[in-house]
């Protein structure tokens, strides 16, 4: 936590329990939207609502200490880059999230940057498709 007031006094911004129960709340969660991050920091504190939930979220992500990808029709869905970079492989099936270092696209990414001059932020990338056990064929009875 000490990186979060660091962050949050480079930017002029003070250190709240509120700031403080969310960034946890999205560390031990691992992947969550913010109604999950709102139930995980009700277990904690009844005085937070939805709005300071997504506030703080946006001003996390802002801050570079959490970030988002949408790995459903539903919100967005926000991790902590306490952890290593990665993008997510999402089962249509069974709904399974995988992280994935960006190491896997290195190939991808140069190309891009080389023959289209971009660079992809690998964090908001989310595939979609089926895990192995989804994808193989099923039994006939």
């Amino acid at each position: 936590m000490s990186d979060l007031s660091e962050r949050l006094r480079e930017h002029g911004l003070r250190r709240t329990p509120q700031r403080e129960l969310i960034l946890a709340a999205v560390d031990r969660l691992g992947h969550a939207t913010p109604d999950e991050v709102l139930a995980e920091v009700r277990t904690r504190s009844e005085a937070i609502n939805i709005s300071t939930v997504y506030r703080t979220l946006e001003t996390l992500e802002e801050l570079g200490l959490v970030r988002h990808a949408h790995l459903s029709d539903r919100a967005p869905t926000y991790h902590s880059v306490v952890d290593h970079e990665h993008f997510h492989l999402v089962c249509r099936n069974c709904h399974r999230i995988v992280s994935v270092g960006p190491d896997v696209l290195a190939d991808v990414l140069a190309r891009l940057r080389d023959e289209h001059g971009f660079v992809a932020d690998v964090g908001h990338l989310t595939m979609f498709g089926r895990c192995v056990e989804c994808a193989e064929p099923e039994e006939e009875t």
